[in-house]
């Protein structure tokens, strides 16, 4: 073993190292990346593959320091780096998601649960049916690709051996959270909007006749719009995530550069 690590180079195995802690987390928080039906074996695999695969990218600048601490030091701003730039497109699916909650619950699905095979948490059925969407479309526009490739841009924005800007990581986060309410109603904002009228229709027709049980009738009635409307939408919604994944990338890049 000490042999092949002299013939390999202390830089390319502190490189490697450092590649691995950057793109670690794409495998802990990023769409499809993290997805609980891939096996932890696997994950673990692909992010070393993929790291052999970027360290002749990072290690083209700079001499990078073998010593214990500055080591450490350079693995946990690795990490940081990989967290910020998967986070803000992780974001994406958590507003797919929080829409179909949004159409749960005025629907009446919100009383059931099922299991996500995606993320492995419990959801209910229109939340899990739009993030199983956002794979499929995540999947078809080869977002895998843009963020392998936008992965491997940041080593020209902060290298190795540089420290990124911690005032611009942290504000991008809070903006990019804080855009999780706005995205979902823009996601679910055809249905709400079906949803809501038929509400008041009901809610005439209770005062006109207040014989009929409108919680009989209504109830069926607004699973039969709720589906109609989002079977109409769900192309939109699709072209929707794909314009937005692509400027999740740019974003995440834009938050991303050297102190």
């Amino acid at each position: 073993m000490t042999g092949l690590l002299r013939q390999i180079g202390e830089q390319h195995v502190a490189g490697f190292f450092l590649v691995l802690a950057r793109v670690g987390p794409l495998f802990v928080v990023a769409p499809l990346f993290s997805s609980k039906m891939i096996p932890m074996r696997a994950r673990g695999v692909a992010a070393v593959a993929l790291a052999v695969g970027l360290s002749p990218i990072a290690l083209k600048d700079g001499h990078i320091p073998t010593d214990a601490m500055s080591l450490a030091g350079l693995i946990g701003k690795e990490a940081l780096v990989g967290f910020a730039f998967a986070f803000t497109i992780s974001i994406l699916f958590a507003a797919v998601s929080v829409a179909g909650s949004f159409l749960d619950t005025l629907i009446g699905f919100s009383y059931g649960g099922l299991v996500d095979p995606v993320n492995g948490n419990q959801s209910t059925v229109l939340s899990q049916l739009y993030t199983l969407v956002g794979v499929m479309v995540f999947i078809a526009i080869g977002g895998e690709a843009w963020m392998v490739e936008g992965l491997a841009k940041t080593y020209d924005l902060v290298g190795l051996t540089q420290m990124p800007a911690l005032g611009a990581l942290v504000g991008g986060a809070q903006h990019t959270f804080s855009s999780v309410f706005i995205s979902a109603v823009e996601i679910a904002a055809p249905v709400l909007i079906a949803l809501i009228i038929t509400d008041a229709g009901f809610g005439v027709v209770s005062r006109v006749m207040p014989q009929l049980n409108v919680f009989a009738v209504g109830f069926p009635a607004k699973i039969l719009v709720g589906f109609l409307i989002v079977a109409a939408s769900l192309p939109f919604v699709a072209g929707w995530i794909g314009n937005q994944l692509q400027q999740s990338v740019m974003s995440a890049l834009q938050t991303i550069h050297a102190a």
